[in-house]
């Protein structure tokens, strides 16, 4: 992707953070599936880490080797005209400047933005350690002429303390972060609307949650103030559900049926031969 390109998308991405509304990112896991949520409409596309671990053959939690998922990005980056925002978990990397090269090589897969956590093995890394990855970050990006939107996710709502200190921490760290280079504010893991009103309006920035079965609607959500909703390994979750199902329907029954659906063959082929098209045009 040509570097202009790539300045407007990374524009476009954190433009789009102050939709009407809110803004909904679906998260991908593949070229295909980037490909069916631009074809739906969607404006962007988030990865998600599970989904993209799972098609990769790994468990989530930085279960590939960085290479794989750098590539595995870039196609999803490729296959699409909307900007793409990659989760990169903890950025695969036990030093800041070790973080710096792997999100310089994200940035070069083509993304528009990035997701980066501030816990390590189950707990919250020490504020100034995760400033100073965001740092690192936004480094990076400077460095390449390309103002991705770092969303800096916060594992605050995971970890034990009382809701008050909880939400306490999580102020501190927003703004904390954003003071290091952070775009906008991730908080993981949090559905309480009450909670997420009080959140949005105490961070100087678009606030990002995850929509999920059961929870808050994105008109809920934008109503409590966030700017943000992606849906993290939800439609991954759904579609590797759907073929269990039906591997075995099939194996028990012997039935070709079961794979009788809406999506056609010609559908699938016109949606790769864009992708194709647009590759073309970038390389």
């Amino acid at each position: 992707m040509d570097g202009e390109n790539q300045i407007e998308r990374a524009r476009d991405l954190m433009a789009l953070h102050r939709t009407a509304g809110g803004f909904l990112l679906p998260n991908a896991w593949d070229a295909m599936s980037a490909c069916l949520f631009e074809a739906a409409g969607f404006r962007a596309v988030g990865t998600t880490s599970g989904g993209v671990n799972w098609s990769l053959g790994y468990q989530d939690g930085e279960g590939p080797p960085w290479s794989d998922v750098v590539a595995a990005t870039a196609r999803i980056a490729r296959a699409v005209r909307v900007p793409v925002s990659a989760d990169i978990e903890a950025g695969y990397a036990k030093t800041p400047d070790e973080l710096q090269r792997n999100v310089d090589e994200i940035i070069s897969a083509g993304v528009s933005g990035i997701n980066i956590e501030d816990q390590i093995a189950g707990k919250l890394r020490p504020l100034d350690e995760a400033c100073a990855r965001v740092k690192a970050a936004r480094v990076a990006a400077d460095r390449a002429g390309i103002p991705i939107v770092i969303n800096a996710r916060t594992d605050v709502f995971h970890v034990a303390m009382d809701a008050e200190q909880r939400f306490d921490e999580a102020v501190k760290r927003a703004a904390a972060y954003l003071e290091s280079g952070a775009s906008t504010i991730f908080l993981f893991g949090l559905s309480d609307l009450p909670v997420i009103a009080r959140l949005s309006k105490a961070i100087a920035a678009p606030v990002n949650v995850v929509g999920r079965p059961g929870g808050p609607s994105l008109p809920e959500y934008s109503t409590a103030g966030v700017a943000r909703v992606s849906i993290a390994a939800g439609m991954s979750l759904f579609a590797y559900g759907a073929v269990r199902d039906a591997a075995k329907t099939l194996q028990e029954t012997g039935s070709f049926n079961v794979f009788k659906g809406s999506f056609t063959r010609a559908e699938a082929q016109a949606l790769v031969a864009r992708s194709g098209q647009i590759e073309g045009r970038m390389s």
